[in-house]
C-alpha cells in the first residue's frame, strides 16, 4: 500500500521535519513544497494498519508537525 502524506509545519520549519522523516523506515521520497502543506513524502506499509502506525507512531511525533494529511494511492484497474 502506497500513500503520499501531506504535512503542514511550523513556520521555518520544512526542512528540519522533511529530514526527520526522511529517517523512517518505509519512507520514499519527501520534498519541501509551497502551499497549504510544507512537506509531502511518498510511503510504503504493508496494509491500512502499517500505515496508521506509521504516520500515528513515526511521522506524527516529529516536532514541529501542526498536522498531516494521508492520501492513499489508488491502484486501479481501468482496463
Amino acid at each position: 500500500m502506497d500513500a503520499y502524506i501531506l504535512i503542514q509545519t511550523d513556520i521555518q520549519q520544512q526542512d528540519s521535519v522533511a529530514a526527520g522523516v526522511r529517517e523512517i523506515p518505509g519512507i520514499g521520497k519527501v520534498d519541501v513544497v509551497t502551499g497549504p502543506y510544507d512537506v509531502i513524502a511518498r510511503v510504503t506499509a504493508g496494509d491500512n494498519d502499517a500505515l496508521g502506525h506509521l504516520v500515528l507512531d513515526s511521522i506524527q511525533r516529529i516536532p514541529s508537525i501542526i498536522r498531516t494529511l494521508t492520501c492513499t494511492i489508488a491502484n486501479i484497474d481501468t482496463a
